[in-house]
């Protein structure tokens, strides 16, 4: 049946960029989804001029951390108002935070924590990732197996953290619940006995500076617990995606496993592109604390090993990893308001505004990706990867009106400019060449280039289906073939 209600808004002239193509149309939007592309489309009850500008799908940040539960004093600057509405001024309309499980605790009762976190507060749509810390006989009979079913289809499991990490045995009966029940496992591949072992000869020589943080976590921990995770992964027959890639080495490996034809897909972030081992300071000083974070940035030469595998295709989206931790203040970078050893600085940097900005600018129109792939990897394959498309992370018929339009302009980035709670970006003085001058989230303006006109609580919680990056598996390995 034909509906001829006249569009509620129809965004005119664009050139509309998807992970495929790059066409010019107009784009009718009627009850918060597309409901035409083509031209000259009937008048809108409202009608906005995208003339010479570019219109992306809203970003999908698929690993962010929001209000998430800290061991005192620390805590997270942002909760889903302040991250949520600095997401949709960067551009983002769709975030998956993690709903995290403490060891000896229920999983089901931290995802029922989470939603209470987030009820009331979130201004654009979001969804959960499970972190499983602990898998208890309970966890992987019954509360997994129904959080799957019930839209929470993807997981996070460590490998390091020692409040979070599973051994390789309790990875393999994680992984293999996943495959039963259709899930997307994500891994923190880094091994922690090596860097627990640097770490206690770093502190006896005392150099616990910030900068050791990077000498604690060397390339060759990545390595290996990448290639172990691989390796797993292998043994069950089940996909997974590693998550903040970091440098060269852990690049080779996942070549090697593809090569070899295992299901690996990959994630990097900002801060391997733009930031490096010297952003944690060239000296002992506590300015380094504030880039802090795991896996560290590298050496500025990896940088370009990062953007070739962005171009090459080997990496499958890039998120940001925002975790929002002050300088100042006792919650934060600072526990208690001292400056603490590098083992104790609370690993994060924060990007969930920044993300899109800067790999447009220096990416798209520095012409080191395409703009098919910046869709590709910022909004498409997140939501593949996470069970929300089509409705998620494209332009078409019957989607989201999830859009960005985009404005070409060269400034200096300030964190006076931001809309997170963080007192810091380390992004700051860099030039960029582009910023969202409009958000629609489900047709909605939430920013409009100048002012955000979110409100807390129209955010809707996302029900994940079954991810579409790779095919599902329904069945254990229990032996050899």
């Amino acid at each position: 049946m034909t509906d001829d209600r006249p569009f509620d808004l129809v965004l005119r002239h664009a050139r509309v960029a998807t992970a495929s193509d790059v066409f010019d149309a107009d784009i009718g939007i009627r009850d918060g989804r597309i409901a035409m592309l083509g031209r000259g489309l009937p008048a809108g009850l409202r009608e906005i001029d995208a003339a010479g500008r570019t219109v992306t799908p809203g970003g999908v940040d698929g690993h962010c951390h929001l209000d998430q539960p800290m061991a005192p004093p620390v805590r997270m600057a942002d909760d889903f108002d302040t991250g949520t509405r600095s997401a949709a001024c960067g551009g983002t309309t769709t975030v998956i935070p993690f709903a995290a499980q403490v060891k000896g605790g229920s999983l089901q009762s931290a995802v029922d924590d989470y939603h209470r976190r987030a009820e009331g507060r979130a201004h654009i749509d979001y969804a959960f990732h499970l972190i499983v810390s602990d898998p208890t006989p309970t966890v992987l009979q019954q509360e997994l197996p129904a959080l799957i079913a019930a839209g929470y289809s993807s997981f996070k499991l460590y490998m390091t953290y020692d409040d979070l990490k599973l051994d390789d045995g309790q990875i393999l009966d994680v992984l293999a619940v996943g495959r039963q029940h259709g899930a997307m496992a994500m891994i923190h591949a880094e091994n922690a006995d090596c860097i627990e072992w640097l770490t206690q000869r770093l502190e006896a020589a005392g150099r616990t500076a910030p900068r050791f943080h990077a000498h604690a976590r060397p390339m060759l921990v990545e390595r290996e617990a990448t290639h172990r995770a691989m390796a797993l992964a292998e043994l069950v027959d089940m996909p997974i995606l590693i998550v903040h890639v970091s440098g060269r080495e852990a690049v080779e490996q996942i070549r090697w496993g593809r090569a070899h034809g295992l299901q690996v897909h990959a994630e990097t972030c900002p801060q391997y592109l733009f930031l490096s081992a010297e952003d944690l300071g060239i000296d002992d000083s506590y300015q380094g604390a504030r880039c802090v974070c795991s896996p560290p940035p590298r050496d500025a030469s990896n940088q370009q090993v990062i953007w070739n595998a962005l171009a090459d295709g080997l990496f499958t989206v890039f998120s940001s990893d925002h975790a929002p931790f002050n300088v100042d203040g006792p919650n934060g970078k600072k526990p208690g308001g001292e400056e603490v050893p590098f083992r104790h600085i609370p690993n994060g940097i924060p990007g969930i505004e920044t993300r899109l900005p800067l790999l447009y600018s220096e990416g798209v129109l520095g012409g080191r990706i395409t703009l098919n792939r910046f869709v590709e990897l910022t909004s498409t394959n997140p939501a593949k990867a996470y069970g929300l498309h089509p409705r998620k992370g494209t332009i078409a018929i019957g989607s989201d009106a999830d859009l960005v339009v985009w404005d070409e302009r060269t400034f200096t980035l300030d964190n006076t400019m931001l809309h997170h709670a963080v007192d810091h970006t380390p992004y700051a003085g860099r030039t960029l060449r582009a910023w969202p001058g409009l958000t629609l989230s489900r047709g909605e303006v939430v920013w409009d280039g100048t002012t955000f006109h979110g409100r807390a609580g129209r955010g809707e919680f996302l029900r994940g289906g079954e991810p579409t990056l790779a095919p599902r598996r329904h069945s254990p390995r229990t032996g050899p073939d």
